[in-house]
């Protein structure tokens, strides 16, 4: 593809020439790079434009609205920035082919606008797909508001949520102006994953024939959108049972350990199935933009966890796991009761009354929750160990090449282009938003009556935290696309430190994890707007504008489902067949009294129920060395490397809040398409697989919407018959535990 007018590629190869000495190739020394982005540049091209602004912000508030509502859901979707990327280019070429093009004065000054300066620009739609991933990415810190709003039941100052919404969002852009010079303008921090996003840029701007008997891309998108729109009907209001249909638990049933083996949302999920897109995407996402080995490596860990170690640590009644369900987000008392966490809470000072604690009981976790915890410390070391091993030599390499490079002033081609076409974005822009965001972090947490409970020197050890980390994990992430958070060990320190506080815990695990996940994000945002040959600072005030405005969007819509749907995330008081279980946020609310609220030194040492959990650590860390060592000794088996310990102990982590269901229903889907169709209809699936999940995803989501504001909204969530329920495993949440009862199920005879 041209992206460039003939005059304007032969100025700019005849410029390009003049710099061949600087590599061995005119170009840059990353093969996937130079293979994927064009080293060609039109420096008039618009960008900044009046249809980028509509298309843009559009993109932005609507994503950012139907992923926080969603998000509610028993089944949420995230609806991701490539459907706007779709769904814009033909509304930016129509608005180039219908509005005026004469300019626009604006009165009393010498600036000039155009409605329409031209053809529908790759810029333009790079830029607008900034926009919307913007309000795709979601707002980490709503969580907070939704724990204290619909689970502590405790008031919150809006003023204070906003301004916490907001600074966890914005705090990155200081990290990312700091980090920018090595992460983006260094030509061996690649940032692989922008490589995808290239390339499908490139596939929409190129000019393309209707296939004979076929279907453009673009019409494929809005058929398929049409038939996702129209069926969703189905699983998401007519016939629910169709999200999981558990067959063990229709044979038996009234057979407990049946149904735990059988139930696809409660239990094991053996025989279970569903024929609903959302339950497939609804919690792993999309499994069509997934590697195959990634959907293996995924599987084999959650088939590990789920089939062999769940089951031998439930049935051997590891940590008294029988007094529990198998499968439980929820924590519980030495009796088997959820834990009540107000007998332990001071009302007035909203913390740990100690007293209390010791007169209660310890706390206990479902045995799929517990070992939850110890994946996540084996996937935390795991990583840094399988990086170190399969790519230290690499990052090594290649940083000593990008500070040779920064010292000499050198870069590959896409850098000298923008360096000489653009005005770079002053430092001071982004350390002027670093310690604006700092102050607002202030006035949250320690105004309005300290309603967040993180004092000022948390704030500064949750900032330090994400500083150090950035440049490191950073590195890791433009080399080798993985992305490593803070979230564990955030909780972790602060829950030492500062222990029986549940809001201040997640706020600083919020500060210390988004700030350096955003950062991450901006760069590698940043990244895309270098190949793409996007202005520096018409990028810096999408990607700003568009954090902004996704923030409050993000915190409108949730502080109005909050306030409007009575008993949200109580699934006991919600009414039958109501989606807004919740799922994320009861993790969250979980996670708050673990780590804050109890504190890991009464969870995860002898003073609590479960330190054999810190093994996971150990083995985190020696996990890859068997690996490495087998992909030394046998290189000639490349398929060895695509072993990948870090996904592996991930793999099934997300079981609670998500299902297994989930994974059998993404895996089968993923498996088929990424392996089946990749292989024997290799044409079919380049052109149409991305395009494909998009459509999928917006047609649930758009009759999600629709199904609510039509009638979930009003009281009705479906007709009342045996297809309003899925799963029909009621007993798989029962615990087995002789002399243990719970509501609903049957009672197990003392021996």
């Amino acid at each position: 593809m041209e992206a460039t007018s003939s005059r304007g590629v032969s100025q700019n190869r005849a410029t390009e020439d003049a710099d061949k000495d600087q590599y061995t190739v005119n170009d840059c020394p990353i093969e996937q790079v130079r293979l994927t982005v064009p080293i060609t540049d039109d420096p008039t091209q618009p960008a900044l434009t009046f249809r980028t602004w509509v298309l843009g912000l559009a993109s932005c508030v609507l994503l950012a609205f139907v992923n926080q509502f969603l998000g509610y859901r028993t089944n949420p979707m995230n609806i991701t920035s490539v459907s706007a990327q779709i769904v814009t280019l033909p509304l930016g070429k129509l608005m180039a082919a219908t509005l005026p093009t004469r300019p626009i004065r604006v009165p009393f000054t010498s600036w000039s606008f155009s409605l329409n300066p031209g053809p529908f620009s790759m810029k333009e739609h790079v830029l607008i797909t900034i926009f919307a991933s913007s309000g795709s990415g979601g707002v980490y810190a709503i969580s907070i508001i939704t724990i204290v709003k619909a689970f502590y039941h405790r008031s919150i100052h809006p003023v204070a949520a906003f301004l916490l919404a907001l600074s966890t969002q914005m705090l990155g852009y200081g990290w990312a102006g700091i980090f920018r010079k090595f992460l983006v303008d260094s030509p061996y921090m690649w940032w692989p994953g922008n490589l995808v996003l290239v390339s499908l840029f490139r596939a929409f701007h190129e000019k393309e024939k209707r296939p004979k008997g076929g279907n453009t891309r673009l019409q494929f998108f809005f058929l398929v959108f049409a038939a996702s729109f129209a069926y969703y009907i189905v699983p998401g209001y007519l016939f629910q049972a169709l999200s999981a249909i558990s067959i063990f638990c229709l044979i038996w049933k009234d057979s407990v350990t049946a149904q735990q083996i059988g139930s696809g949302m409660k239990g094991l999920g053996v025989g279970s199935f569903a024929l609903d897109w959302n339950t497939v995407a609804g919690f792993l996402g999309s499994p069509l933009a997934v590697p195959g080995f990634a959907i293996l490596n995924t599987l084999a860990g959650s088939v590990l966890h789920l089939y062999v170690v769940i089951p031998l640590a439930y049935w051997s009644n590891m940590y008294d796991a029988k007094k529990f369900p198998l499968i439980s987000s929820h924590t519980f008392d030495s009796t088997g009761a959820t834990y009540n966490v107000n007998r332990i809470l001071n009302t007035k000072t909203f913390d740990i009354d100690m007293d209390s604690y010791n007169n209660y009981s310890k706390t206990y976790l479902s045995i799929t929750f517990a070992f939850d915890y110890g994946l996540s410390f084996a996937t935390l070391t795991s990583t840094i160990s399988h990086v170190v091993l399969f790519h230290g030599g690499m990052i090594l390499q290649m940083w000593k090449k990008t500070t040779s490079a920064m010292k000499s002033q050198l870069g590959d081609v896409h850098t000298r282009i923008m360096k000489r076409n653009y005005e770079q974005v002053p430092e001071w822009w982004f350390l002027s938003i670093l310690i604006l965001m700092a102050m607002m972090a202030f006035v949250a947490c320690e105004g309005f009556g300290q309603e967040l409970q993180l004092p000022w020197w948390g704030i500064l050890l949750s900032l330090a935290m994400a500083a150090l980390f950035t440049l490191p994990l950073g590195v890791i992430e433009a080399t080798t696309n993985m992305r490593s958070g803070l979230s564990v060990i955030t909780e972790l320190v602060i829950g030492y430190i500062y222990p029986g506080k549940p809001l201040a815990n997640v706020a600083f695990k919020i500060y210390g994890s988004m700030s350096m996940s955003q950062a991450l994000t901006f760069l590698g945002d940043f990244k895309l707007g270098h190949y793409m040959k996007i202005p520096p600072k018409s990028m810096f005030i999408v990607q700003l504008v568009g954090t902004v405005v996704s923030s409050c969007v993000h915190f409108v819509t949730a502080w109005w489902v909050l306030t409007s749907i009575d008993n949200i995330c109580d699934e006991a008081l919600l009414p039958k067949g109501s989606p807004w279980t919740c799922p994320g946020d009861d993790v969250f609310y979980q996670a708050s009294i673990i780590w804050g609220v109890v504190g890991p030194k009464r969870m995860f040492t002898k003073d609590g129920i479960y330190p054999g959990m810190n093994w996971f650590f150990l083995f985190g860390l020696l996990a890859p060395i068997p690996v490495w060592l087998l992909s030394r000794r046998f290189p000639s088996h490349p398929w060895i490397k695509l072993i990948t310990l870090p996904i592996i102990t991930a793999g099934a982590s997300y079981i609670p809040p998500a299902r297994s269901v989930n994974y059998i229903t993404w895996g089968v889907v993923g498996i088929f398409f990424n392996f089946y169709v990749y292989r024997n209809f290799k044409a079919w699936w380049a052109r149409h697989t991305y395009i494909l999940s998009a459509a999928l995803d917006a047609g649930v989501a758009f009759m999600g919407l629709l199904l609510y504001f039509a009638l979930q909204s009003n009281g009705v969530f479906g007709p009342t018959w045996w297809g309003l329920d899925n799963d029909h495993c009621p007993l798989a949440r029962c615990p087995t535990y002789p002399g243990v009862y719970a509501k609903g199920c049957p009672a197990m005879e003392l021996p």
